[in-house]
């Protein structure tokens, strides 16, 4: 998952960035709250994790920012030096989800953050997902239509997986890059749009099966449901024979 942490103390920043890599997770730092709200609104994050106090901004006010501004409901964990009940009464009404009290206990800290995924994305976790005809079997690394087998490459699956999982969410290319390739030499971003072409193709992702995936321009890409009022729209097939069916 892909994680943004807050927090003006670079002791801290980094004690929270190798506790999340310790649970497999991407975690980028920041110093500066305007920066953070800068990249917020061109990437996409799993989860944020806030200092209370900053030189530039409070924690509450980029939580209060973030549920207003953002169409997202990704979980946020305040990480902080205050400790009365009327700071944790106040961070929880400005829409953060969790309250941890420094100093910071690295278990207690991984902990709180895989229940605050755990509830967020609850399909990151299952065994088997069914989205409509796609039926995902993430232990086999297959993918069915229709009960029917769709090849796809290793990138492919990932990608397809990741975006089912992220269902109706803006993802930036940034995080869908980490979320398929991983961090280092950056993947080039032409490769990010020709599996996406390549997934719209194999599985057809079109409106008469139910799903829509749509570039966002300059920030990334959105896998949502076609409500059923629209699908009467279209009036075309599905999947036909072996269309789409090929590696």
């Amino acid at each position: 998952m892909r994680i943004a942490a807050l927090d003006d103390e670079q002791s801290q920043l980094d004690l929270i960035k190798h506790a999340m890599q310790g649970i497999e997770h991407e975690c980028h730092a920041y110093s500066e709250g305007k920066a953070l709200l800068r990249d917020l609104r061109q990437q996409s994050f799993d989860l944020l994790i806030l200092d209370w106090t900053l030189p530039d901004i409070s924690g509450p006010a980029v939580v209060k920012w973030v549920r207003e501004e953002l169409a997202s409901r990704m979980p946020i964990l305040f990480v902080t030096n205050r400790s009365a009940e009327a700071d944790l009464v106040a961070g929880l009404s400005a829409g953060a989800d969790d309250f941890m009290v420094k100093p910071i206990r690295v278990a207690e800290l991984e902990a709180r953050v895989r229940a605050l995924l755990r509830r967020a994305y609850p399909s990151q976790h299952e065994t088997e997902l069914q989205f409509g005809p796609y039926h995902f079997f993430p232990r086999a690394r297959t993918l069915h239509f229709n009960d029917r087998p769709i090849e796809l490459k290793h990138r492919e699956y990932e990608l397809a997986l990741f975006l089912f999982q992220n269902l109706g969410r803006l993802l930036s290319r940034e995080h869908l890059r980490e979320a398929v390739w991983g961090r280092g030499p950056e993947e080039p971003s032409r490769s990010l749009d020709t599996h996406i072409s390549r997934l719209r193709t194999k599985l057809a992702l079109r409106p008469v099966n139910g799903f829509l995936l749509s570039a966002v321009y300059g920030l990334g890409y959105r896998l949502e449901t076609v409500e059923v009022a629209a699908l009467s729209a279209f009036g075309s097939s599905g999947m036909d024979g072996d269309e789409g069916m090929a590696a």
